[in-house]
């Protein structure tokens, strides 16, 4: 009982757990879908606006520095100075600004006028280089004898309108690269700066900075080649992406105005989702443990609720088994507690059922009993008495007493054979077993069997098998055998039928059948034909068959029957086959 309340309890258990999980899941994928959406929403905004404050940052110290440059060539123009003061002015400015390793005046038809280099200087006038800073050009940037990214800034020249020289300033980028150290998304997230077309000007990672060295061009970055690609310079795109390390890392890049510059800021996704992460294990979690206590109220609640109906089914189970006197104690107070009570009702009532059941059979058994007992032991008691009546008269002559005496012996044996069979079928007795043919055996009692045929009428057909068929077996107990099954075979064919007695083998076995053209056995008795008691035959107590299953079996064979209504019936009976030279013998 107990496994079996833990078998369907954990069944229920599991029942209510996928109810439970389903809209469990359900929600729990909707809320991942939609943290994952915010939580990358959310980074890549953060991100955004950290790569638009650096490019702004950058685009600012880049402004201030050719507005500086913008602000000096205003003051070396309008003031009417000397050459001589000129010179020593731009040399002050680069000695107040170092960014600019070298300020160059040149007038009009490119000859230098003023320069902060002690000799010749290294910086010419840089042609198609648009003014992009409110007249202040900018060249592409390039590396120095010292590695460092610069650039050079120029600034034309005018006097009333026309041309009247420019002021050009090679510019290091070098606090560019300490303005993009400065900028940390996180533990492990960095920017860089790149040039308009793909160049590495700066990187935030120190792993990183001999890329700026080797000038690598990184217009093949899947982010960089997606600005590049784009038309869209205002609005920040973002990507995830593998880097040549294979770490996965969430890239959001802009480009910088009016420069062309672009600003990326790069983070690994564990670090950038790191927080999605998070939520989203504890929101597993919390599934996991809401599912298993979902499970384990469900066996609880399972265990009471599944209680009564284990006690049913065993209850049921024993009243199957024949245990009337099975019943259930069910004290739940509901409508389980009610179907208790009407089981052990039920168990009740069918146990007097069967009491009265088995007090009709009983009654039924003796009548039947008795109307058999009457009808067999009539005939012979009867024929007795009138014998031994008549063989006192003294007027009888000694052939007449003789044939007086042979009817009481007769008689005498068939009250003694009846006795045996009773005998036998409440405590059969051993047989022993001998070699024995049945083509002889069993033409004796054909022959023997001759006389009743003759006066039912009926003709005694017998086809033996070429040979001797030998089995292993009781010469009298196969007798009796055969007379039974001969004996109900005349009782059951009509005057004019006839009997077919047929001994053959099939492979190692032998068969014996008696068939009729009697009136044959309904198909509902045929179950039942072999059972104690069981008769077709009016006042007949029903033991030959049985008597005769019991002793085929008793030497390993087997009895079948076959019969149709108003045609007849054949009866089989099959032996294991014992031939050897021996056997032979020994049943001859």
């Amino acid at each position: 009982m107990r496994w079996g309340v833990r078998r369907i309890a954990i069944r229920f258990a599991l029942l209510l757990g996928l109810a439970a999980i389903v809209p469990l899941l359900a929600y729990g994928v909707l809320s991942i879908r939609s943290l994952q959406r915010g939580t990358r929403t959310s980074v890549v905004e953060g991100n955004g606006n950290v790569a638009a404050r650096a490019a702004e940052e950058v685009r600012r110290y880049v402004r201030t520095y050719a507005d500086l440059l913008k602000a000096l060539g205003a003051d070396l123009q309008n003031t009417g100075l000397q050459q001589w003061q000129q010179d020593r002015i731009i040399k002050n400015f680069v000695l107040q600004f170092p960014e600019f390793r070298e300020i160059t005046l040149f007038d009009s038809a490119a000859n230098v006028v003023a320069t902060s280099r002690i000799g010749r200087p290294r910086t010419t006038i840089p042609r198609d280089v648009p003014p992009t800073m409110d007249g202040v050009g900018m060249s592409p940037t390039f590396s120095d004898d010292e590695l460092l990214p610069t650039a050079v800034f120029s600034a034309e020249m005018r006097q009333l309108g026309a041309p009247a020289g420019w002021l050009v300033g090679e510019f290091r980028l070098e606090q560019l690269w300490r303005m993009v150290d400065r900028i940390r998304i996180g533990s492990q997230g960095y920017a860089m700066v790149l040039a308009p077309d793909g160049e590495l000007l700066a990187h935030g990672a120190p792993d990183k900075k001999a890329l700026v060295a080797q000038r690598r061009n990184l217009s093949a970055h899947p982010l960089v080649a997606a600005i590049l690609a784009g038309s869209d310079v205002k609005t920040p795109i973002a990507t995830e992406y593998a880097d040549e390390d294979g770490v996965r890392r969430l890239g959001v890049g802009t480009r910088m105005l009016p420069l062309g510059w672009i600003v990326v800021v790069e983070q690994p996704t564990d670090e950038a989702y790191a927080t999605q992460f998070a939520l989203q294990r504890q929101l597993m979690v919390a599934i996991v443990v809401a599912l298993l206590a979902m499970i384990s109220v469900g066996y609880l609640l399972g265990r009471g609720f599944i209680r009564p109906i284990v006690a049913l089914k065993q209850g049921t189970q024993a009243l199957a088994a024949g245990q009337l006197d099975a019943r259930v104690d069910i004290r739940t107070g509901d409508e389980f507690s009610d179907l208790g009570d009407a089981f052990n009702t039920m168990a009740r009532r069918l146990s007097e059922l069967q009491e009265g059941v088995k007090r009709q059979e009983r009654q039924a058994t003796l009548g039947r009993l008795a109307a058999g007992f009457v009808h067999d032991l009539s005939h012979p008691v009867q024929n007795i008495g009138n014998s031994i009546r008549l063989l006192f008269r003294e007027d009888q002559d000694q052939e007449t007493s003789d044939v007086l005496r042979r009817t009481i012996d007769r008689e005498l044996g068939t009250l003694k054979r009846f006795m045996e069979d009773l005998r036998n079928l409440v405590n059969p007795r051993p047989i022993e077993r001998f070699a024995v043919d049945v083509n002889p055996a069993f033409a004796e009692v054909v022959e023997a069997s001759r006389a009743d045929a003759q006066r039912a009428g009926v003709c005694i057909e017998g086809r033996f098998a070429d040979g001797s068929l030998t089995i292993d077996g009781d010469r009298f107990a196969l007798g009796r055998v055969f007379r039974n099954l001969l004996a109900n075979a005349i009782q059951a064919t009509q005057s004019g039928g006839r009997v077919t007695v047929i001994t053959k083998r099939v492979g190692d076995r032998v068969a014996i059948s008696v068939g009729d053209t009697g009136v044959g056995i309904p198909q509902d008795r045929l179950a039942t034909i072999f059972d104690e008691f069981m008769t077709t035959k009016p006042g007949g107590l029903g033991l030959g068959l049985a008597i005769s299953k019991r002793i085929v079996e008793q030497l390993d064979g087997t009895i079948a029957v076959e019969s149709e209504a108003g045609k007849g019936t054949m009866f089989t009976v099959t032996f294991q086959s014992r031939e050897n030279d021996a056997a032979a013998s020994a049943a001859s």
